[in-house]
């Protein structure tokens, strides 16, 4: 419970103190919009517990459009927690109380995905994004999983390539980099099957439940891994774009299921100091 309670005041602390600034940014269009969510997401996980291990790095060129698998609402705050981006989230995200909020704070793109024929607005939309200069983060199997599998990459928004080349005129290609997230240990102990539910946000899981649990209980370890950025053109297919990086994706989230926490580094034991002989007199 005091867990619960100092992350409720260091959240409301600093919504208190950066939501103004990020109004103003956002209303100003000042490039610090990128950086105050990702000072927010660094703080909540170093309130929370969540130890980031992370395998590889972020592609600095742009555009770029991350593609990512998802197994829980902490991947937000893993992966904002690591690099400045901005989410693709399904519409109904933008009417939960306060998270809705915060979401839009961060400048999320929302995705309608009962409704096919706003695919091309929402793909647009990313492309925009991207040639200004954020990089996109699409967790491209459309939905949450049990962090141990990785679902089938779903291709309609990977066409944002496409529609970011079609709007710039300084670029020629569009880097797209997997991304695999993988929760390695909950509570000092390795994630398995059982511990993986406590973790992984899934399914017909309450939202609420299941944040409390987090939140009550111990540190978690999560390792991120970036896998290789390549570079596309106009001619590139958006089907074979996401079969390539799901197929990545799976391969670096088993390794880091298999590899399990980090292990902490064993300090060697200092030498032992010989006495000085006695003097004689």
């Amino acid at each position: 419970m005091i867990r619960l309670v100092a992350v409720a005041v260091s959240m409301l602390t600093m919504i208190l103190v950066l939501a103004p600034l990020q109004l103003a940014c956002i209303a100003f269009r000042w490039r610090l919009q990128q950086v105050i969510p990702h000072i927010f997401h660094t703080v909540l996980c170093a309130v929370i517990g969540i130890r980031i291990h992370e395998v590889g790095t972020r592609s600095k060129t742009a555009p770029l459009l991350i593609l990512s698998n998802h197994a829980s609402w902490l991947d937000i705050l893993v992966i904002g927690a690591r690099t400045p981006v901005v989410f693709v989230a399904k519409s109904e995200v933008a009417e939960w109380p306060l998270f809705g909020w915060l979401a839009k704070m961060q400048r999320t793109i929302f995705v309608e995905r009962e409704r096919r024929q706003t695919t091309g607005a929402t793909a647009r939309e990313i492309g925009d994004r991207m040639v200004s200069g954020d990089a996109v983060v699409l967790f491209a199997e459309g939905t949450s999983s049990d962090g141990i599998r990785v679902l089938p990459f779903r291709s309609a928004l990977v066409g944002s390539v496409h529609h970011a080349l079609g709007e710039s005129t300084h670029h020629d290609k569009v880097m797209v980099q997997p991304m695999s997230i993988a929760y390695v240990g909950f509570g000092g102990l390795p994630v398995g099957r059982a511990l993986n539910q406590r973790v992984a946000w899934y399914g017909d899981v309450e939202l609420v439940p299941h944040l409390i649990g987090i939140l009550t209980s111990g540190a978690i370890d999560v390792t991120v891994t970036w896998g290789d950025a390549v570079a596309y053109d106009m001619t590139a297919d958006r089907k074979a774009i996401a079969r390539q990086a799901e197929n990545a994706v799976r391969q670096m989230t088993t390794a880091a299921l298999r590899a399990g926490p980090p292990k902490k580094a064993v300090q060697p034991a200092a030498e032992p100091v010989a006495e000085a002989a006695p003097a004689i007199a």
